[in-house]
């Protein structure tokens, strides 16, 4: 990993804008808990004259300090990009089911209203839309290769009403399914 050339104070402010850009090319360690974070660790902030910073995971490994639970710095993948894969991975397997955010937010073990600013966060939209979306997927892919009728395919893709269903096709395909379906049977 190059080295970044940051002063002290440069990398105490990014640390206090927990800042994600700098995460894997620096890591603060807490002299008085042995931790070490990301930079753009959310947990409380230590006081300045306890921190240390690294350029590269061996050294802050090999100084004695353990990795923070929260951030996660000694995985390549931040804790937030795992949890959005886990929701979508539990959309795509549960998008027929009626989910409330509340039920994604169970499933992987926070509370909606982070979820959802989480999830907003690294995709730039809702779990909600991401759904949505889903379902206007497999609607499509049925109304080409099967004789549903619209309705039924509304159903089996898990929307709640033909209303909802056609709104959302049409925004997302900017037609309705019956004129998708005549463009694009096969």
């Amino acid at each position: 990993m190059a080295n970044i050339k940051l002063s002290f104070e440069e990398m105490w402010e990014k640390i206090i804008a927990c800042d994600r850009k700098y995460d894997g090319l620096f890591f603060t360690a807490v002299k008085t808990t042995r931790i070490y974070c990301r930079p753009s660790c959310r947990s409380k902030k230590p006081k300045k004259i306890n921190v240390e910073f690294y350029d590269e995971i061996q050294a802050v490994e090999k100084a004695g300090f353990r990795a923070c639970k929260r951030c996660q710095p000694e995985t390549d993948v931040s804790p937030s990009i795992r949890l959005v894969q886990n929701v979508v991975a539990f959309l795509v397997h549960h998008y027929r089911e009626r989910l409330v955010l509340q039920d994604i937010a169970d499933h992987v073990g926070v509370s909606p209203f982070y979820l959802e600013r989480i999830f907003k966060q690294e995709t730039s939209e809702t779990p909600r839309t991401y759904l949505e979306k889903i379902r206007v997927d497999k609607a499509a892919y049925l109304l080409k290769s099967t004789e549903l009728t619209n309705l039924e395919i509304c159903y089996e893709t898990g929307f709640q009403s033909s209303s909802n269903f056609y709104k959302a096709f049409r925004s997302l395909t900017q037609c309705s399914p019956s004129e998708y379906r005549k463009l694009n049977k096969e």
